[in-house]
């Protein structure tokens, strides 16, 4: 399987990618985000030395308590860190954290807003990793004139809208429809299907059992032949397994959830905390 993004061709199966998460942001649902592009360079410099292959950059919290921030505002808080990655990548004084590193490493932008894909694209980024699913064929005809690669998760409605009230009478099912669905539209606006990755879209739109079913199925999601990102970091599903209300106390089983996720061949993992995901997702490589 290759997957390509702006020059990067990444060829599977290989070691699993880990995917750093940066909020550029003061809403975050760690309570890990910063208005200050110097600090969440620092934090990115520091999830790249602990073994992350990509970065994910978000200026706008994903939470549904939480309104909307305008257009500009997402542009402005996104184009000072893009302006400052490759001279982060190039000063950077060590050798990659282990030889199966990507190197240089991919730079994703978490925005699902097509005025912004628009503005943000022309300055670099890797991947747009959308959580709108793809309503129309616009972002991924965007990705397709840059040569970026697109993330298409799988949800239901507008984001930043709570929708715990819906349901599915076969979670699989469904979702083995919208992706047939939105594989079709990306390529039918120009994006070859080397550059799409897939997401089920844990959390989103789902409640717990359907959560848990994802993740005890996610081998199914190969049937694309598209590389599956598998959302782990500090779950709500995972914070009601463990009865953990508090988000930074569910990174065992994040781990737990990596774990799983490699069983069943996915090939990407978003995480906060770097250093445990990597040396597990190592570690879990070396046993396979």
């Amino acid at each position: 399987m290759i997957w390509k993004a702006r020059h990067h061709v990444i060829e599977f199966p290989r070691r699993p990618l880990v995917m750093g998460i940066v909020n550029i942001n003061d809403d975050s649902f760690c309570g890990d985000g910063t208005l200050d592009p110097e600090k969440a360079l620092a934090q990115a410099e520091g999830m790249l030395r602990d073994g992350a292959d990509i970065i994910d950059i978000g200026a706008e919290s994903a939470r549904t308590n939480r309104g909307p921030i305008s257009e500009t505002e997402e542009i402005e808080r996104l184009l000072p860190f893009m302006a400052a990655w490759a001279d982060l990548i190039a000063k950077f004084e060590t050798s990659p954290w282990d030889k199966t590193q990507l190197w240089p490493p991919l730079l994703s932008i978490n925005t699902w807003r097509s005025a912004v894909i628009e503005a943000v694209l022309p300055h670099g980024g890797d991947l747009i990793n959308d959580i709108s699913a793809l309503p129309d064929a616009t972002n991924a005809r965007l990705c397709a004139e840059h040569g970026a690669s697109l993330l298409i998760m799988h949800s239901i409605g507008q984001p930043k809208v709570p929708h715990t009230h819906v349901g599915y009478a076969n979670i699989l099912e469904t979702m083995a429809q919208f992706f047939d669905e939105k594989m079709a539209l990306a390529q039918s606006a120009g994006l070859a299907s080397e550059y799409i990755i897939l997401d089920p879209g844990i959390d989103f739109a789902k409640q717990r059992e359907d959560n848990l079913k994802l993740y005890r199925h996610a081998d199914q999601i190969q049937h694309w032949g598209r590389p599956v990102l598998l959302p782990v970091s500090r779950k709500t599903v995972i914070g009601q397994v463990l009865d953990l209300p508090q988000a930074t106390d569910r990174d065992a089983g994040t781990i737990a959830c990596i774990n799983s996720g490699m069983r069943q061949g996915s090939q990407i993992f978003r995480v906060h905390n770097v250093r445990a995901a990597a040396q597990a997702v190592k570690v879990l490589w070396g046993l396979r």
